[in-house]
């Protein structure tokens, strides 16, 4: 479902990442770890066309979307959910969802939208501003989903949340793979969530790729030293 090949993406003169290779199946969910600084946000916004890759190919479902504007990819099939969440504070609730739904075309936000996050039902009147860190989170992935993607983006989903918090939203993303025939890439640091959602971990370090492995056969205590600082 999403197939990148030595993809190279530079900040200016520095190139942060370095030819890095991978696939994800459709209904596979893959972590990729890493401490801070080690190049976790630059793949994804390279993957959703933020940042241009200097070099290599990005493949979604097949279709090449190395050279397309981020809208186009959005409409190939790849959402991104944002380091930050990135909801609009001044909308409500159902309009921070129904902006996402221009790429589908929907006309009124699904019932299984408001199943997967009945909190959001419960204040889809109230400004996304005044929703908790958790919600706001729930907001953007529901958000991500009205859009119908083959590739769901998560950028350090659990950061700044309660621990109660995250996990609901490892529930969540569970259910929705259960639900739809979506493919999840999770940019993470907590590996109590990671080992609750993922199929596959993929350690990243200074823009490459150093450590694979499915989840039942993590060594938590190697993984652990990957990402201490």
């Amino acid at each position: 479902m999403l197939e990148v090949s030595d993809l190279h993406v530079s900040y200016g003169q520095s190139e942060v990442i370095h030819g890095i290779s991978f696939e994800a199946k459709k209904n596979e969910t893959v972590a990729i770890m890493g401490r801070n600084g080690m190049g976790k946000t630059t793949l994804f916004k390279s993957l959703i066309g933020i940042l241009d890759a200097g070099q290599g190919s990005i493949k979604i479902d097949g279709q090449d979307v190395t050279k397309s504007e981020s809208h186009q990819r959005v409409a190939s099939g790849i959402a991104y959910v944002p380091q930050g969440r990135m909801i609009f504070p001044m909308l409500s609730v159902q309009e921070n969802i129904e902006t996402g739904m221009q790429v589908s075309g929907l006309k009124r936000v699904p019932d299984d939208i408001y199943a997967l996050f009945p909190v959001l039902f419960d204040m889809r009147n109230r400004k996304g501003g005044n929703l908790s860190g958790g919600q706001q989170q729930q907001l953007a992935i529901a958000r991500a989903l009205v859009t119908n993607p083959k590739v769901l983006l998560l950028d350090e989903p659990t950061e700044g949340i309660q621990p109660s918090i995250i996990k609901d939203i490892a529930k969540i993303l569970n259910e929705i793979q259960q639900m739809r025939d979506i493919t999840i890439i999770v940019s993470e640091q907590v590996l109590s969530f990671t080992m609750a959602i993922a199929d596959r971990l993929i350690v990243i370090d200074s823009g490459k790729f150093i450590h694979e492995d499915l989840r039942k056969d993590v060594d938590v205590e190697q993984i652990s030293k990957y990402l201490s600082v």
